[in-house]
């Protein structure tokens, strides 16, 4: 019997085969077939799962959990291969991908049922699942660049997918742009690695030697950092929202904007032992977190204010990565992608009830319309606030815990701060959506079973998830350790001895609950008792308001700066260069020339010509009398005799 681990190729195809399936009949059966296109893609995204689950458990009886298929030759010179590496890193992220993928392609069925585009959407939707298998099984750097650039392209083709709308060409040439900035840091980093090992294999790049790599790290960091949205990178993501809100949840949950915090921790053992770029990595973490949570506290769309959530988050899982904590930046990866993806899929619920409305402001009293979608959103508020026996509460604690026993009290007081902030604007959300005394439209409705079944499904990952990584001083069983324990030998390391005072750590939680749930209460206080307060307090605090509407005034900067001062300006001045000097030149030699040819013909007609019809004159003028006497009459020729004779004789005469 063939094993799952020697057909790991099979994980990726079954999506990419999705993907053709799909787009073939976009280009030529144009809208029929749809209940094809409804049960094959997300039936191939299942397959993948189920074989990714079978994968991965038949690797945990491995004694080195680690399996390579080599499947060709690629780039034999830098030691890279089409070739597949599963090891526990991986193993999550793989089901990751195809269990939240699937949930969201089932979702997609019934929210994108009526849109037109239906198998081109599908189709994108495989292709960006096959894309992001290969980046996460990938064996190689180069490999791996090959997913990366995949995303980038499946999250251009989905966010743009309105593609007659203005604002989401827009957005989806924004995202573009933007992570080719971070791109072009991540290919430089692959050529130095060859140049550094004179390998990009995974597997041969483990004892790096202590210094000397800071510069290839940061090279790492700033291909991560445009992947996963990270300052100053974050902008393209919250104008993602202008895609479809299933895309939303793919992408902040499962796919694109985890990529970034794989490629470090997969190159753990580089940025282990550069110190510098690991600070930078922990700094920009923490500022990212805060930045984003804030801006969130007053956004008034309810997608803005989930992809500010996921700008934060993503932030909590660099802070855990520039600490040394690679295993829970992994597990906050994981317990994430639940309810993040719970959150966009509720949030799409409740705009598809409201006909297509996502401004926080004009809804309200759907509790008893949406009683699945609230009831599984609340669950979902709960896990990312941090309340104590859901799943964001294990990994986020986890975070702060590390942060606090890496010895940066700084960091730790940010992150803190951070999740206080995140309880807070989370319920504003729910309040804003689901509480308050405003009319209902008579037509909202939960949506078809397809649009249900995830939303449970979910809440329950939401609910359970984090049990498999609960702290240290639990004491619990090694189940509540597994994760921990599976993941931990990726990052050639031990997990942390348990502190030295375990009170400390019994505070540290206590800390971190008090002020989720302080968030919680004041958004309850605020907006539910009190819900003409926050129009007071944005009165009294607008320009504070303002600058956190406005984002910090981000994009005005970069659209100043970059936009209209490097890109307009700059190609404006090119313009007069090219206009200017090139054509200048060109043109200028051009009259060089034709003033050459005026004055070469000027010398012909009026020197040359002129000179010898001059010359032609006086020989004219002087041969005339010859002329005049050779006329060509013989009695002229005897008169002129007869006078020469007589001129002769004269002069004989005279002379004598």
């Amino acid at each position: 019997m063939v094993s799952a681990l020697d057909q790991l190729w099979m994980i990726p195809l079954f999506p990419l085969v999705g993907a053709a399936e799909a787009l073939l009949m976009a280009i030529f059966a144009r809208g029929r077939w749809k209940r094809a296109v409804s049960v094959f893609c997300p039936g191939m995204v299942l397959l993948s799962f189920v074989w990714s689950a079978a994968a991965v458990m038949t690797l945990s009886h491995e004694p080195a959990r680690v399996h390579q298929v080599i499947l060709a030759s690629w780039l034999p010179p830098m030691g890279a291969e089409w070739g597949i590496y599963l090891d526990p890193l991986s193993a999550v992220m793989i089901l990751i991908v195809t269990g939240i993928g699937f949930l969201i392609h089932l979702y997609s069925v019934g929210y994108m049922a009526h849109e037109s585009g239906y198998a081109r959407y599908f189709g994108c939707l495989n292709l960006f699942v096959f894309f992001m298998l290969v980046l996460v099984l990938a064996n190689n750097y180069a490999l791996l660049f090959a997913g990366w650039e995949g995303v980038g392209l499946c999250s251009y083709l989905l966010i743009g997918f309105f593609y007659r709308k203005h604002a989401a060409a827009a957005a989806g040439m924004k995202a573009f742009i933007v992570n080719r900035v971070g791109d072009a840091g991540l290919l430089l980093a692959i050529f130095m690695l060859f140049a550094t090992f004179g390998t990009i294999r995974f597997a041969d790049i483990v004892n790096v030697p202590a210094g000397g790599v800071t510069v290839l790290a940061l090279l790492l960091f700033a291909g991560a950092a445009g992947k996963s949205a990270q300052v100053p990178l974050h902008v393209w993501l919250p104008d993602a929202m202008e895609g479809p809100t299933p895309v939303s949840a793919l992408i902040h949950a499962a796919t694109m904007v985890t990529a970034g915090v794989y490629l470090i921790a997969r190159s753990s053992a580089i940025f282990g032992v550069s110190p510098e770029a690991s600070a930078l990595v922990a700094a920009v973490g923490a500022f990212t977190a805060i930045f984003a949570a804030m801006i969130a506290l007053v956004q008034n769309d309810i997608k803005k204010v989930l992809a500010y959530s996921t700008i934060s988050q993503l932030g909590y899982m660099f802070l855990a990565l520039g600490t040394g904590a690679w295993w829970v930046a992994i597990f906050h990866l994981f317990t994430h992608a639940f309810f993040k993806a719970l959150l966009f899929l509720g949030a799409g619920s409740v705009i598809h009830a409201l006909d297509g409305e996502q401004d926080l402001r004009r809804m309200g009293g759907l509790k008893k319309t949406l009683t699945i979608t609230h009831a599984t959103m609340f669950i979902a508020a709960v896990a990312i606030s941090g309340i104590p026996g859901l799943a964001g509460f294990f990994s986020k604690d986890a975070i702060l815990s590390e942060a606090f026993r890496a010895g940066s009290t700084a960091l730790y007081v940010v992150g803190l701060v951070t999740a206080g902030l995140t309880a807070f604007y989370m319920w504003r959300l729910m309040h804003l959506a689901f509480y308050g005394k405003k009319s209902v439209p008579i037509h909202a409705h939960e949506g078809p079973w397809t649009m249900r079944v995830p939303l449970i499904a979910l809440a329950a990952g939401s609910s359970l998830a984090g049990w498999i990584g609960v702290p240290e001083q639990w004491h619990t069983p090694a189940l509540f350790r597994a994760f921990p324990l599976w993941i931990a030998p990726v990052f050639h390391q031990a997990l942390r001895e348990p502190a030295g005072d375990p009170r400390m750590e019994w505070i540290l939680m206590g800390a971190s609950a008090a002020v989720a749930l302080v968030g919680v209460t004041l958004a309850r206080y605020f907006y539910h008792h009190r819900p003409a307060m926050p129009g007071s307090f944005e009165q009294s605090l607008r320009p504070l308001h303002g600058i956190l509407l406005n984002k910090w005034y981000v994009d005005e900067f970069y659209e100043r700066v970059f936009v209209s001062g490097l890109a307009k300006g700059g190609g404006r001045l090119l313009s007069r260069f090219d206009t200017g000097v090139v054509d200048g030149g060109v043109n200028g030699t051009a009259w060089l020339t034709r003033l050459s040819g005026r004055i070469s013909k000027w010398w012909d007609e009026w020197v040359l010509d002129g000179g010898i019809t001059l010359g032609a004159y006086f020989v004219k003028l002087l041969s005339y009398p010859v002329r005049v006497l050779q006329n060509g009459h013989l009695q002229s020729y005897a008169l002129v005799f007869a006078m020469g004779m007589v001129a002769l004789f004269s002069v004989y005469v005279f002379s004598r």
